[in-house]
């Protein structure tokens, strides 16, 4: 057999299932959309965004700038090529939100599985990542 018989079938069995790849791409898209969604509402404002920042003890002067970052990061997490980044940009966001809720007594129980969300859609679409896990067959 030569190399061309060969890759044909190696590539077929990297391959990421079409369910899997699917399932990711919509829970990806779910979690971009809600950070797309938190930062327009921290673009737009109001009293009750006044509120939680005073609860969680932020200052106002961050609503834009954090605002910001969310929205960029939740572009590079959508957009495949850059997806890995993106997530890994996105832990650490959801590490400071972990850390400020549970400084404040808050239960934090919504941003942990966010975060596995976050790596939960990447998981199942992209099958190189599948190799990082210990668990093996």
């Amino acid at each position: 057999m030569n190399e061309t018989e060969i890759a044909p079938s190696t590539e077929q069995s990297r391959s990421t299932p079409v369910a899997a790849k699917w399932t990711g791409r919509a829970i990806s898209a779910l979690v971009g959309l809600a950070f797309l969604a938190s930062a327009a509402l921290k673009f737009v404002g109001g009293p009750g965004l006044e509120e939680g920042f005073s609860h969680l003890g932020l200052p106002m002067e961050i609503q834009y700038p954090l605002a910001t970052l969310e929205l960029v990061i939740a572009i590079i997490y959508l957009i495949p090529q850059t997806a890995v980044l993106g997530a890994i940009l996105l832990t650490g966001y959801i590490g400071g939100a972990i850390c400020t809720h549970w400084r404040v007594g808050d239960v934090f129980v919504v941003q942990v599985i966010i975060g596995v969300l976050i790596w939960l859609g990447i998981f199942l679409r992209d099958r190189r990542l599948w190799a990082l896990l210990p668990v093996r067959s």
